[in-house]
């Protein structure tokens, strides 16, 4: 686990190939995402490491319900009693109504590479004992409970990665959570910087391609991705560019 401080009070948390973000206003934190399964003792140390304790976690926000990023989330609410936010339509998939997720074949066909023998060794790791996780307590992310958490979010609609993806805007401190809408790296492909997850990944490749548009956030002045490292710059810009050389 590494913690990265990208902005006056957001931390961004390196754990198992994966990110969740800390957002402390002094009293309470809010949690964005929370790794694997493997990672539930590192999200509540990483809180405490940032001078809190598990109790003044005051919401997690869900981007979406992959095993990778509802990891630490019974953990938190078995011990914060949090409550836990995502799109109106993640709801759903976080309650395993439905799964959108890569398939056991798929992770198999990934075993062709060095890298995909990485990947895949470590995800079984992972997520052993816990394939069927769900997060039964998630609820929409209306407007007023996004304004009442510490830090202050926007919600950002961005379907494809799964059709309810959700990522959420920091308006205070230009911080955007992009989640798994826009990466800036991943085990399986050697490029660094603003990019879609391969493929494989994707539930709606052309979905996933439309909603960067909706993450060109003008006042985006930091991006905390799902996988790889947090970005400062121009956003709006960084994704512009990205667009072009796909």
């Amino acid at each position: 686990m590494k913690i990265e401080q990208v902005s006056d009070s957001v931390y961004v948390v390196a754990g198992t190939n994966v990110n969740w973000a800390l957002v402390s206003d002094g009293a309470g934190v809010t949690v964005v995402d929370a790794g694997y399964p493997c990672d539930a003792g590192a999200v509540v140390e990483s809180v405490r490491q940032i001078g809190h304790s598990v109790g003044d976690v005051a919401g997690v926000l869900l981007t979406h319900a992959h095993l990778d990023h509802i990891g630490g989330i019974p953990t938190l609410v078995e011990q914060a009693g949090a409550p836990v936010y995502t799109g109106d339509e993640e709801v759903r998939h976080a309650k395993r109504e439905y799964l959108q997720q890569i398939t056991p074949l798929q992770m198999v066909q990934q075993l062709t590479t060095v890298r995909g023998v990485r990947w895949v060794t470590r995800t079984v790791r992972a997520v052993v004992g816990n394939i069927g996780m769900s997060v039964p307590s998630a609820e929409p992310a209306t407007p007023s409970a996004l304004e009442s958490l510490p830090g202050g979010f926007v919600a950002i609609p961005t379907p494809g990665h799964t059709d309810g993806h959700t990522a959420y805007f920091m308006p205070s401190e230009g911080v955007l959570f992009s989640g798994d809408a826009l990466v800036t790296g991943h085990p399986l492909v050697t490029g660094t910087g603003p990019q879609l997850l391969p493929k494989v990944f994707n539930h709606n490749e052309s979905g996933a391609e439309t909603s960067l548009a909706a993450l060109a956030i003008e006042d985006a002045k930091v991006l905390v991705p799902g996988h790889g490292t947090a970005v400062r710059g121009d956003i709006a810009t960084l994704i512009a560019e990205s667009r072009r050389e796909r």
